[in-house]
Formats: structure tokens, C-alpha cells, sequence
């Protein structure tokens, strides 16, 4: 149930009346993993939650702080209240931002403050109010999972039962062929019910759905789309939209993962992010050039274009998200823009003529980017390309997933390593009025290259047996 809230004293109203137990404070750390405590409603203080803030170690929380300096304290959000659907106690949930104790400044490596400063960035230097966004987040719904990594043994295996390869087990018969499940009815599509329950407890949190249906891949791909919002406030509805999604699963059973590429050979997740700038209730993005777009969106496309190896570093930031941006599989590696051509890195839609309508879609990020960063860093570069009059060249028109076209185009990195490269040496763009600190970016990299690149890295990989153990 979502809570119609602007102010403090109007969260407060709502836990009496509604007869919350408990407050629970919810953030998000520097990769995008939610963290959250509760407060039982008997100590639950307005002042403490809305104004001076409530304490947590933030040297336990990755990316924030080290030990001798981890105090640091919540301050919520109160337009972010909604009743949480998980918890079997009645629940409020609240969104909040981090701040250094004592001089109650913005913590710099707060995800969501960075998008806070993204926002006033765009607003102080008059480029826009608003930057709508409208992200489409793929994921897996599962039967069965099993994965181990140890020092002698590595391994993992997914089920499902409307994946192809149980045609040979005994059943009613109603498989989802590879690249066979872009819209089919039940009984081949199985998962209508629970995306339906997946998007009912959305709507009830607050979220705004538009559709939802089955993708491409077998073994229970799926798509639930939200309609547009600000920037801020979709950050916010990504986080929810994953919590919601992963726990109406576990209650039936299953298991949801938004990891970019759990299937070989299939087709694997994205997050497409649909963005528009506007300015005192005006869409800006709309005028007489290229699928009839203004200038405005045109520099915003030749920005995002030319960062868009450092851009992956947050907005694609794991080795799996390589595994998804390959030719062959609608992945969009080709650096190229385009009207309806699905295969460029960014996209005109022209379903819709209307100026409201008009908007870029970047394809390739995906939903294992914290939307926060992701946004933010998207934002930052369009403006960029705006502030700069960067020219995105000529769009694309051709099919840019076939063989031969691929040798005459310029594609994206295609490695975690290449895109944190990448980053290391452009994200001038990104630290602009201070939005992305320097400290956050190093202490970003770093990371993404030992916990992330290393730890593959340094690990033999299980078909590395298959191809050379009888060498």
C-alpha cells in the first residue's frame, strides 16, 4: 500500500492510523544491494527519522567507510513511504539518504545522494527541471538453483519447468523453446499468475506498471515495465521493483535473479533506460531533426555515445554483463543511434508522434547496475554532450546484429576490465559540480577489479575441464 506522504508529520499520521509495528530504514550501498534495520513503533521518533538522523556502521557496509571512521547516520525520505508487502508484521518502509554525523553533510558515496546532486546539477545550470526516466528491467524466474566456488570445485545448474531441455522429462508437454519465448500464451507461458501478483504488490507500494509479459529467453524470462518518473523516484521504484520481485517468488516456491546472463546460448537480460529531459512542464526532447527529436537530444545522444565505454563501468558493472554484450543475442554492442532499429547502443522509439513521447532509449545497461549510479551517470554524460554540442554522427538504419556489418561499425569494450579502463581515464564528465566525487570513483574501481574482475579472473572456469584437461 503506498502512503501518500510530503512531509514528516504525515508518515507519523499513517503509522497510527494504519497500525504499523514497525519502521523500517532502507538504503542502498554502493553496488546497488539494498541494507535496511527496523524500528519497533514504540521508539519510533519523528526527529530522529526525518531530522537528526539514526546511527549504523558504515565500515560494514560496502564501499562506505573504514573502521576508524564509521559512524554515520540515516535521514529518510518521507514522499518514499510505503507499506512493505514482505514483512508478515505490519510495515512501514522509508528510503533514506546517508550523512557524515556532526556536520550532517551528504555522504559522498551515498548512492542516492549522488543522484540528489545529479538532479541539482541539471536544475542549477538550467539545462533542465526534470529528467524522466522509464527503465525496462529483465529477469529470471526460476525453479531451482545450485551454484558452488570453492578451491577444488566450481559449478552451477538452473531449472525450470517450461525450459526446452525438460521436453525429455515426463510433463504436459508445454516447453519455451531458446530465443521461443517473446510473448506466448500459458499454458507455455506458466509465470502469468505470479508476474500478476509481482505486479499487483508494485502497484500497491506505489509504482506506476504499464505491462508486464514473458521475454525471449526460455526457462522463465520475464519483463514488467513501469511507466516513466523522475529520476530520483525511479531509482527509488528499481529497488522496490527488485525487492518485491524476489520475494513474491521465494513465497511460491521459485527464485528471481536479475543477473545479466544466467543461460548459454539464450538470450539475457537488460535494463533498456528510456530518458527525457523537460523544463517547466515542456518536453525538450522533442523538434525537427532526426526522427524528430530537437538538437537538444541530439547532443544528449552524442554524449552519451561518447562515454559510453565509461558509462558501461556503472551502468553494465559485472563480468556476467559481458556475457550478455555479444552480437547474436539483440544485445546492443554497436556505438550507433537509431528510429526503431532495436540493434543500436541507443534508440529513437516512433510508436508515438507526440512531443510528450519523445525520448532516448539506452540499451545497454542492464539490471544489475545500482539505478541510482546508472541514472545518474547517464544523465551526467547527455549534459555533457549537451554543454559540449556534441554531434553523434549519422544514425544507423542497417541491421547491425548481421556478420558482415559488425567488421565495418565501432562496437563497445567487451570486458569489465576494458570498461573500468575506460572509466579510470574518462569521468570528468561525471565529477562535474561535484556529482560523482573522485573518492567514490576510486574507491569504485578498485573494488570492481578485485571483487569482481579478480575473483573470475584467478579462478579456473568449469569448461576450462572440458577444453583442456586431456592436454
Amino acid at each position: 500500500m503506498s502512503i501518500k506522504a510530503s512531509s514528516p508529520a504525515d508518515v507519523t499520521k499513517s503509522v497510527k492510523e494504519l497500525g504499523i509495528e514497525f519502521v523500517d530504514l532502507k538504503f542502498t550501498d554502493l553496488y546497488g544491494q539494498w541494507q535496511h534495520f527496523s524500528v519497533p513503533v514504540d521508539y519510533y521518533d519523528e526527529d530522529d527519522l526525518f531530522k537528526t538522523g539514526l546511527g549504523f556502521d558504515g565500515s560494514s557496509i560496502r564501499g562506505f567507510k573504514s573502521i576508524e571512521s564509521s559512524d554515520m547516520l540515516l535521514i529518510c525520505d518521507p514522499t518514499s513511504a510505503f507499506i512493505d508487502p514482505v514483512c508478515a508484521n505490519p510495515t512501514l518502509s522509508v528510503i533514506a539518504n546517508v550523512y557524515e554525523p556532526g556536520t550532517l553533510e551528504p555522504f559522498s558515496r551515498d548512492p542516492r545522494n549522488v543522484a540528489r546532486a545529479a538532479e541539482a546539477y541539471m536544475k542549477d545550470n538550467g539545462f533542465a527541471d526534470t529528467l524522466f526516466c522509464g527503465p525496462e528491467a529483465e529477469f529470471f524466474i526460476f525453479d531451482k538453483v545450485k551454484y558452488e566456488s570453492g578451491r577444488y570445485a566450481a559449478g552451477y545448474a538452473v531449472d525450470s519447468d517450461e525450459a526446452s531441455w525438460n521436453t525429455g522429462e515426463w510433463g504436459p508437454g508445454h516447453k519455451i523453446g531458446y530465443k521461443g519465448g517473446y510473448f506466448p500464451v500459458s499454458p507455455f507461458d506458466g509465470l502469468q499468475d505470479i508476474r500478476s501478483e509481482m505486479t499487483n504488490e508494485m502497484i500497491k507500494a506505489g509504482l506506476k506498471v504499464e505491462r508486464h509479459h514473458h521475454e525471449v529467453a526460455t526457462a522463465g524470462q520475464t519483463e514488467i515495465d513501469l511507466r516513466f518518473a523522475p529520476m530520483i523516484q525511479m531509482a527509488d521504484w528499481v529497488q522496490i521493483y527488485k525487492y518485491i520481485v524476489k520475494n513474491v517468488a521465494a513465497k511460491h516456491g521459485k527464485t528471481a535473479t536479475f543477473m545479466p546472463k544466467p543461460l548459454f546460448e539464450d538470450n539475457g537480460s537488460g535494463m533498456h533506460v528510456h530518458q527525457s529531459l523537460w523544463k517547466d512542464g515542456k518536453p525538450l526532447f522533442a523538434g525537427d531533426q532526426y526522427a524528430g527529436l530537437s538538437q537538444m537530444a541530439m547532443w544528449y545522444i552524442g554524449g552519451i555515445l561518447t562515454h559510453i565505454n565509461s558509462l558501461l563501468a556503472i551502468c553494465a558493472p559485472t563480468t556476467n554483463s559481458y556475457r550478455r554484450l555479444v552480437p547474436g543475442y539483440e544485445a546492443p554492442v554497436v556505438i550507433a543511434y537509431s528510429a526503431r532499429n532495436r540493434s543500436a547502443a541507443c534508440r529513437i522509439p516512433v510508436s508515438s508522434q507526440s512531443p510528450k513521447a519523445k525520448r532516448v532509449e539506452f540499451r545497454c545497461p542492464d539490471p544489475a547496475a545500482n539505478p541510482y549510479l546508472a541514472f545518474s551517470a547517464m544523465l551526467m554524460a547527455g549534459l555533457d554532450g549537451i554543454k559540449k554540442q556534441i554531434d553523434p554522427g549519422k544514425p544507423s538504419e542497417m541491421d547491425l546484429f548481421e556478420g558482415e556489418t559488425l567488421k565495418h561499425v565501432k562496437t563497445v569494450k567487451g570486458s569489465l576490465t576494458e570498461v573500468l579502463d575506460a572509466l579510470s581515464a574518462d569521468h570528468d564528465y561525471l565529477t562535474e559540480g561535484g556529482v560523482f566525487s573522485e573518492e567514490l570513483l576510486e574507491t569504485y574501481i578498485a573494488t570492481r577489479r578485485v571483487a569482481d574482475v579478480d575473483a573470475v579472473r584467478l579462478r579456473p572456469h568449469p569448461h576450462e575441464f572440458v577444453m583442456y584437461y586431456g592436454v
